[in-house]
């Protein structure tokens, strides 16, 4: 009887830390206000990254900048989607746009004031980067960003999409 309830109570458990290779589903607002569920985030297909930011993160807005710089030829060559979800809390939150027009990222710009997506996926410090697979699996995290950090990224990018 023992092990049986112990199994059973394992046994969501067990069952959970599978679904960590796979988006939670938070709802999260755009920086035009639509909401947005984060388990329904795809690509038709294709790789879809998200870069996790704050207004304030030097190292972010570097990392954004270089990639939006790339962003057609990889688009174009992988079919990638790329995903940038700000962080920033209270007051901050209002940064964001005005950052994301003074820059002209293309991407689609997801805010998560609370920290609720960011804290699901085990997410310490930012910048920090999740690739998927077409069918939504994690296949790679990154954290941090250097200069030249995009090359190994675009690389993994490759190397999915051809999959």
């Amino acid at each position: 009887m023992r092990k049986i309830l112990l199994f059973l109570c394992l046994l969501p458990v067990c069952l959970g830390s599978n679904a960590q290779g796979r988006l939670p589903k938070i709802t999260l607002k755009d920086i035009e206000g639509r909401t947005i569920q984060t388990d329904t985030l795809s690509n038709n297909g294709k790789p879809f990254m998200i870069a996790f930011f704050a207004t304030w993160c030097k190292p972010c807005n570097r990392e954004l900048k270089t990639i939006d710089e790339l962003y057609d030829e990889w688009r174009q060559e992988t079919g990638v989607r790329i995903i940038a979800v700000a962080v920033d809390e209270g007051q901050n939150i209002n940064k964001v746009k005005p950052l994301v027009d003074q820059n002209g990222w293309r991407y689609d710009v997801l805010l998560d004031p609370n920290s609720e997506l960011r804290q699901a996926l085990n997410i310490q410090m930012i910048p920090y980067t999740i690739l998927f697979d077409g069918q939504g699996n994690i296949v790679y995290k990154h954290n941090g960003y250097t200069d030249g950090a995009e090359i190994e990224l675009y690389e993994k990018i490759k190397a999915v999409g051809s999959r």
